[in-house]
């Protein structure tokens, strides 16, 4: 089959053994020949009925660049299916792969609409593709059934081909209503009685019409009954007489008779090895082998193992794995242990992270399981992995955790990550009291330390509600701690996660938010020395942000640099993220415009950057509020226009991204969408819960009711926006609105309840205020309309700049 370096997908479908004996099907490769004149094709058909074979012996056949993606029900973990998904696009196209893996698993709008685009651009317009998915009815989990289907739905110039044992859990409907689905059933590929007694003469058998009849009768042309029919014949006398009884009783015990019963007991105890490990690859078979000729020989067994010499590794029948699989009870707990952890090593080996961790649980290797944890998962992992390790957690012995303390601080981060905070607090203070009454060894001191840490990352997520910013004691703990811990903990991952803004205040008491700061200044003290630098910066990018906020643009810059160089150091890159975001709105305001391209190449930058998990959402976000400031709707990121989309970052992290969708929708005039984007905030840690999205939220829904006509509604919204932003001056992000604010501040003060003639005092908002705001709003619009003029063309230029110089 011809191969491409620079094809998009991969093979890796299961070769044909040049040792076998196969019929040729003429029919059937007719058949499939008219099928795939559709772009979908759908294979139906119970276990042993060939599917996989036709559809390979068909594609061998032809000059198309073919793609098989063979599933398992490992593959119902998103995380697991995107590992083994873009370890095989590797051996294609390892550019993609790399994407691909930046990208991770696609679950939401946005990264759907990325991994779109790279088809786009990897796939030869004049070449013709085969995407094969191999048992598609192992797969049941809804993500990546929602991918699958958009996969094969896609405008693409593939021709996809379904391979299951029962009809996909995928909506084709409209597919099919079009006329460009074709279906292959059960029916199509059962053997007629002369193909059956072809495929016979091919084992040089020669079998009565008699004998041809019963059984034909007895597997009604079920392709492996025949086969092990054959079998049957072929390791008898030929004078033996047909026992239908065995086909029709049960046919494990038609594979134990026949295939098993000849092989020594050692490789048969090497087969039921097999059946621990979903990853046949050759190199790891020659590990779980006691002996070199063990793979030579199980390829005597014939079709129930084929080989596969593109990818290098083996493939098992359905009904003979479920067989071994079966006899797993005859190995010993040694030897099942050593399996899976060799199993464990290669795909750590392999970037097989989610198996791994499987492998090493079913070891009962945990301090192995948790060292992969560490190196291979940031420190805001997803949800869904942390759920995944929670339950590996959950159901480990009540042992492990007295042989293994540090699993207390893995569990106690995965709670965290999760939001179940009391749940963590609890678990965490039994274990330090438990450690506390020992003596300090410096392993229980390492211990200690990520405990007293994890509570501090607590307090500091839970202080936004409780207004209790003495969580700096538990990280002076944490640190005191970590000076007689041995060997060092080091955060190789300890990247902080921010949430929509660094002043994580929800209330706008005067002097609260310098309270926060405070507490940060003296928390970064120890976390950028006993936790790889974490939060490394953060301090001055929330003095940054509140100085920014209260329109105080010089100290507000300089505070920004702080922060930059300090995150940059540190490698804390959502707070240099953060950082950039803050200097390019502060050129905006001030008019420095030829400052802004260092900013953008700067952010560019951060793409390349593979330990920073959300670079790619956060780089879109950034660059979206930048755009969507100089009105320029069209070039922000597509999965930021769409009305309800979740976003796919950590539930602790996201919500920057909701302003710029709100106001993507005002500017598109679509008011009603901005208002519903409000009303459907949930979670109390998103973007509404803090006070600058309050605030924010509160003068948006002014000006989208304003626009609507709903005068009163409007100036009720904003009267409540003033009293959250007055006791702090929080002026900027109303000014920032520049020409529709101005519009919104006149219509109010041409209210009854404000004009002069009603005396001092009738309105809720000071007519000297709003005044100001539109005096400076008016001023913004002007410097915005300057920067449009600039940018409308130099900003593409910009983004494919090539140069990637890192530092200010």
């Amino acid at each position: 089959m011809e191969q491409r370096n620079d094809q998009f997908f991969y093979s890796n479908a299961p070769m044909a053994d040049q040792n076998q004996i196969y019929l040729e099907r003429p029919q059937i490769h007719d058949l499939l020949e008219r099928a795939v004149q559709s772009p979908l094709v759908v294979v139906v058909a119970g276990a042993g009925y060939g599917k996989t074979h036709e559809v390979y012996s068909f594609v061998q056949q032809h000059k198309v660049h073919t793609i098989w993606l063979q599933l398992s029900e490992r593959d119902n973990i998103d995380e697991r299916f995107w590992e083994n998904y873009t370890a095989a696009v590797a051996t294609a196209n390892k550019g993609v792969a790399k994407k691909l893996i930046d990208l991770g698993f696609p679950t939401t709008e946005q990264q759907l609409d990325r991994y779109l685009r790279l088809p786009q651009d990897s796939l030869a317009s004049d070449q013709r593709y085969f995407f094969i998915y191999d048992d598609l009815h192992l797969v049941t989990d809804k993500a990546v059934l929602r991918f699958l289907e958009l996969s094969v739905t896609a405008p693409f110039h593939v021709t996809s081909i379904l391979i299951s044992r029962a009809e996909p859990s995928l909506n084709l409907m409209k597919m099919a209503s079009k006329g460009l689905l074709a279906r292959i059933t059960e029916e199509d590929l059962r053997f007629s009685r002369e193909e059956m007694v072809s495929y016979f003469h091919l084992l040089n058998i020669r079998i009565s019409p008699d004998t041809a009849a019963s059984i034909y009768r007895d597997t009604e042309g079920w392709a492996f009954a025949i086969h092990l029919a054959g079998l049957t014949f072929r390791n008898q006398s030929s004078n033996a007489a047909y026992v239908p009884q065995a086909l029709r009783v049960n046919i494990f015990k038609l594979i134990e008779s026949e295939v098993m019963a000849p092989l020594k007991e050692e490789l048969q105890r090497f087969l039921i090895k097999l059946s621990l490990v979903d990853h046949l690859a050759l190199p790891l078979l020659v590990e779980l082998a006691d002996k070199s000729s063990f793979i030579e020989k199980i390829e005597v067994i014939g079709s129930l193992i084929r080989f596969d010499s593109y990818l290098n590794v083996y493939h098992i029948h359905h009904l003979f794995l479920d067989y071994l699989k079966g006899r797993q009870d005859e190995l010993t707990a040694e030897e099942k242990t050593e399996a899976w952890t060799k199993a464990a090593a290669w795909c750590v080996a392999n970037n097989q992270k989610l198996d791994a961790l499987s492998y090493y649980e079913k070891a009962g290797a945990y301090d192995k399981l948790i060292e992969v944890v560490y190196e291979a998962f940031p420190l805001a992992m997803p949800n869904r992995v942390a759920r995944f390790l929670l339950n590996i957690l959950d159901r480990a012995p009540e042992d492990m955790y007295r042989r293994i303390p540090s699993a207390w601080v893995l569990r106690s981060h995965v709670l965290m990550v999760l939001e179940l905070f009391d749940r963590a607090v609890a678990e965490i203070k039994s274990i330090i009291a438990a450690l506390e009454a020992e003596d300090p060894t410096p392993l229980r001191c390492q211990v200690l330390s990520g405990c007293y840490n994890n509570l501090g990352i607590i307090g500091l997520t839970t202080s936004t509600y409780s207004r209790d910013y003495d969580y700096v004691r538990w990280f002076e703990k944490g640190y005191s701690y970590y000076r007689l811990s041995e060997p060092k903990f080091s955060e190789s991952a300890a990247v902080a996660s921010l949430s929509a803004f660094a002043c994580r205040v929800s209330v706008p008491d005067k002097g609260e938010i310098e309270k926060y700061i405070e507490a940060n200044a003296g928390m970064i003290f120890y976390t950028t020395r006993s936790m790889g630098g974490l939060y490394a910066g953060l301090d001055d990018l929330a003095r940054a942000e509140y100085a920014f906020f209260k329109t105080e643009a010089v100290e507000a810059e300089q505070f920004a640099y702080k922060a930059l160089h300090k995150a940059q150091e540190a490698r804390q890159y959502e707070i240099e993220n953060r950082a950039l975001y803050y200097l390019i709105r502060i050129s905006l305001y001030q008019g420095t415009y030829d400052k802004i391209p260092r900013y953008l190449q700067l952010l560019e930058a951060q793409l390349s950057q593979k330990d920073y998990f959300n670079r790619d959402t956060y780089y879109d976000i950034v660059t979206g509020g930048f755009y969507i400031r100089l009105r320029q709707s069209e070039r922000i990121a597509s999965w930021l226009k769409n009305d309800f989309e979740e976003s796919d970052l950590n539930s602790l992290a996201y919500g920057l991204e909701t302003m710029v969708r709100i106001k993507y929708h005002f500017y598109q005039k679509r008011y009603t969408a901005a208002l519903a984007l409000m009303t459907n905030q949930k979670g109390i840690y998103g973007y509404s819960g803090y006070l600058f999205g309050k605030i924010s939220f509160k003068f948006m829904e002014a000006l989208c009711l304003y626009r609507i006509k709903d005068i009163p509604g409007a100036v009720e919204a904003l009267e409540a926006a003033y009293e959250l932003e007055s006791p702090n001056g929080l002026d900027m992000s109303f000014i920032e609105m520049g020409r529709d604010m101005a519009a919104l501040v006149s219509a109010v003060l041409k209210e009854e309840s404000y004009r002069e003639s009603a005396g001092s005092g009738a309105g809720r908002i000071p007519r000297e205020w709003m005044e100001k705001i539109r005096r400076a709003s008016l001023a913004y619009e002007r410097k915005i309309s300057v920067a449009a003029g600039i940018f409308v063309d130099a900003g593409e230029e910009n983004q494919n700049n090539p140069h990637r110089n890192t530092r200010i």
